[in-house]
């Protein structure tokens, strides 16, 4: 297998309402945006022969992805669950490409959803982090904890301050207040940011991401496949993944993560620089994940990211637009999921409301991240 650069393409995507949705199940939310992904492709369930998704983190299944299958009406040749927390959506694009350049499969689903929000009808047993025997007795048991050492540290080194951050979560939930489908779209200021409580220092309210119901579903397929669907395929350009460490005890640093590795992999497979993108969907559980991400894929060097977030740079018609749908900070949070979708409409073009739609995008990318800081994934996408 040579370089699988522009050989499969994104030719479907659906996302669910997110938000509360009392009304849904976990299993409910997965077979909308598969219905979603597969009405946007214009084809019928019988037409796919591959299906990928991860365990819910609330409900896990013994083989899930072949349980949503049958669910769904979809009799695969292909299917597996992953499990990369939030590095899980793109990985799954990553293994649609491999399976289908393999010859395994024509044409897969990948899904995710997430409920989190409103209590499951059918709740089942929550899936184990591993390191809880180790962590929480030291008062480790949160994401929020684990990220709060990466800014905490970021201050440290490179001077960065709490009003940096709120740079990307202002910015952010402007671009969530442009989308008719986000969760938070009041705008905020600095000091709605810096009034709102503390959560794990220096980490407040408005730095964390939310917790959602939702879910949403791509379809992939070959290039050439593509060609006979409706709308225009968008090209899996460049594929990257790093995990360089399992948990905080073992991680070489916390100011440089998977993202600096994964990007120049994407980068080299894709031919491209960090200057050719023309936005970047990047993973944004908290608002230091955004500026650590920034800085390792390249678009500014390390420790200038509290600069670089400033003046407009990272806003809709600014050099490079970060999260234009607003993200997990304010749209929802299904594990980055929706970075893609996002991904795929800016690159269709007119798919969005016309206040958000990134002028004459050709070319961005978009990250994945997970775990303890540990798990991180990248995917270059463009359109000719």
């Amino acid at each position: 297998m040579g370089n699988p650069s522009g050989k499969c393409a994104i030719v479907g995507m659906g996302e669910t309402v997110v938000g509360k949705r009392p009304d849904a199940t976990t299993n409910s939310l997965h077979l909308e945006a598969i219905k979603a992904s597969l009405d946007d492709a214009g084809i019928k369930a019988s037409q796919v022969d591959g299906l990928l998704t991860n365990q819910p983190l609330n409900d896990s299944h013994r083989s899930y992805a072949v349980k949503l299958a049958s669910m769904a009406g979809i009799d695969p040749l292909f299917a597996t669950d992953l499990a990369l927390g939030g590095a899980t959506p793109i990985a799954m694009v990553q293994h649609a490409v491999l399976a289908i350049e393999a010859g395994m499969a024509t044409t897969v689903v990948c899904v995710h959803a997430r409920k989190r929000s409103t209590a499951d009808p059918t709740p089942g047993h929550p899936i184990r982090r591993g390191d809880e025997h180790w962590e929480e007795p030291w008062g480790h048991f949160s994401a929020a904890g684990g990220h709060a050492f990466a800014a905490s540290r970021h201050m440290y080194e490179f001077g960065t301050k709490s009003e940096d951050l709120a740079e990307i979560a202002i910015s952010t939930r402007k671009h969530a207040s442009l989308n008719k489908n986000a969760t938070m779209r009041k705008p905020i200021t600095l000091e709605d940011h810096q009034n709102s409580r503390m959560i794990c220092a220096p980490l407040r309210l408005l730095d964390c991401s939310l917790e959602s119901d939702g879910g949403g579903a791509v379809v992939v397929t070959s290039a050439e496949h593509a060609k006979d669907f409706p709308k225009k395929p968008v090209l899996i350009l460049g594929l990257g993944q790093h995990h360089p460490h399992s948990s905080l005890m073992n991680a070489a640093t916390l100011t440089t993560l998977g993202g600096k590795k994964s990007s120049e992999l994407a980068y080299k497979m894709a031919g491209l620089k960090p200057k050719d993108m023309h936005f970047a969907q990047l993973y944004d559980c908290f608002t230091i994940t955004s500026m650590i991400t920034l800085e390792d894929y390249g678009f500014c060097k390390k420790g200038e990211g509290k600069d670089f977030v400033k003046n407009g740079r990272i806003t809709i018609g600014g050099e490079i637009p970060l999260n234009t749908h607003g993200g997990l900070l304010s749209q929802a949070h299904l594990e980055g999921q929706l970075h893609i979708t996002e991904a795929v409409k800016q690159l269709r073009g007119n798919e969005v409301e016309p206040e958000r739609q990134v002028k004459d995008a050709k070319v961005g990318i978009v990250s994945g991240h997970g775990g303890s800081l540990a798990m991180h994934a990248t995917m270059i996408l463009g359109v000719q």
